[in-house]
């Protein structure tokens, strides 16, 4: 099977109403990462120091060597980075998400202990920061599990959420397979949490930024002034919550790291940013676990079918309908390269036509000739496929009089002997007047002409028999 791992389409043109609490237009939720006691450095037993997320420009790792200067503006973070912002969110009344790293978390017991009393969430950021890509799967997977085994005996409890940040390939699926986590967030593909189908597992994504936060304070290109952050948020902030009023209400993640945003000069645009949104009525500011459980109540996991996760006989006898009497257009169009992009009508329809486009003429013409006549003998003797029968149906055509039939056999058979095929028209679009019409207009069309309005027509039915199955 030729398939395309990667989801491009998401919710497609019509994403869910989240119906956040309190009929909030947009939820707003910080993340405040905790890294610092669990980045790169030799004392953790790493082979060198750590280079990401500092205010030192152009930062190199220093192999098998203690990097004093990176240290320390992590320890920033530690020692007055938090406690701003501790002192920050306790006073607006804003719960924050935790990522905590949890060797971090086991360097700094009076902070988890401040996290806990202000009633925050401690996700999981991994048992330490460092980067998971060259990890192999057995590797990672043993670090999952004693990042959950630390966390737990540092916390009190067991952590509900995971981002890793530094993943692998792997990382989503092996914490998924990990069974305990009520979201992911090693994702930025969305405004939406969504469900993603892993093995047997419908597990939640609640994607995450890295735009709207504060490391590109640290990255080239990036913000040297407060006031870029704030204006950032500001403007993001102003999008989904007009979209909220007028469209489909969004999330919006804010990324914060200590040792950055914790410095006076950075925090300010924070600060006003948090009494820019306070002004706002309307604005939902939860931690990500009450997003998870909301998501959970209100939009759980739905079973529809995937066409790009079916074998060649079910897809055949699914889809080999959809175009009349010609099954050998699905059979074709199975070994496409099929993804998840193709999960809807819009998709499996993309796929049906590119055989029928690229088939021969002689082919396409057997696609028309398999096509009934309108409102004739097939009709009138109950021979009709299920699809053809519903289709007439919906345009009165199993409803004429004596006269209006008498009418359509003679332009049939007028048509047929003109052109070599069925009058073919996507009776869901029209009504038996606008088909009549139709019918008298396309009829004096040379046959080069009708041919190819006659495939378009084909395409359009095909659409319609694909939305009855598909979203």
């Amino acid at each position: 099977m030729n398939r395309y791992p990667r989801n491009l389409r998401g919710y497609g043109p019509n994403p869910p109403d989240p119906q956040w609490p309190g009929g909030a237009k947009v939820a707003v939720q910080f993340v405040l990462n905790y890294e610092e006691g669990g980045e790169n450095c030799v004392l953790h037993g790493d082979a060198a120091s750590e280079a990401f997320l500092s205010d030192i420009p152009g930062a190199a790792q220093w192999p098998g060597q203690r990097h004093w200067n990176m240290e320390s503006m992590y320890e920033y973070g530690a020692r007055a980075g938090f406690w701003r912002l501790h002192r920050l969110f306790t006073r607006a009344g804003i719960p924050l998400t935790i990522y905590g790293v949890a060797s971090a978390l086991a360097r700094n017991p009076e902070q988890v202990e401040a996290m806990k009393e202000a009633g925050w969430e401690i996700a999981s950021h991994g048992l330490k920061w460092i980067e998971h890509k060259d990890m192999l799967p057995e590797e990672e997977k043993a670090a999952i599990e004693e990042a959950v085994r630390l966390h737990t005996e540092v916390v009190g409890e067991r952590p509900r959420g995971w981002y890793t940040g530094r993943c692998s390939e792997n990382t989503v699926r092996l914490v998924a397979e990990e069974g305990g986590f009520d979201y992911i967030s090693d994702t930025y593909d969305d405004d939406l949490p969504y469900w993603l189908e892993i093995g047997d597992r419908a597990q939640l994504i609640i994607p995450y930024t890295l735009e709207a936060n504060d490391m590109r304070f640290s990255v080239s290109p990036g913000w040297s002034d407060g006031d870029d952050f704030f204006n950032y948020l500001k403007n993001a902030f102003d999008v989904l919550y007009a979209e909220g009023q007028f469209d489909t209400p969004k999330m919006m993640s804010i990324g914060l790291h200590c040792r950055l945003i914790g410095r006076p000069g950075k925090i300010a645009a924070l600060q006003k940013f948090i009494e820019y949104i306070q002004a706002r009525e309307g604005v939902w500011c939860p931690r990500r676990i009450e997003i998870a459980e909301h998501w959970a109540a209100n939009h759980p996991p739905q079973k529809s079918l995937r066409p790009s996760r079916m074998d060649k006989p079910e897809f055949v006898e699914q889809f080999g309908s959809i175009f009349e009497h010609s099954p050998w257009i699905a059979e074709r169009a199975f070994d496409l390269e099929l993804g998840p992009a193709h999960d809807c009508a819009a998709g499996v329809l993309n796929a049906l036509c590119r055989k029928f486009r690229t088939a021969s003429e002689e082919e396409r013409l057997g696609v028309l000739t398999a096509h009934p006549d309108l409102a004739g003998k097939l009709a009138q003797a109950g021979r009709l496929t299920a699809e053809s029968t519903s289709e007439q149906a919906s345009a009165g055509l199993d409803l004429l009089t004596d006269e209006e039939r008498e009418t359509f056999t003679r332009l049939n058979d007028a048509y047929v002997e003109k052109h070599g095929f069925p009058f073919i028209i996507a009776v869901r679009d029209n009504n038996k007047a606008s088909i009549m019409e139709a019918f008298k207009r396309r009829i004096d069309n040379d046959r080069a002409t009708e041919f190819n309005e006659a495939c378009r027509q084909v395409e359009r039915i095909a659409y319609h028999r694909l939305k009855d199955l598909l979203p």
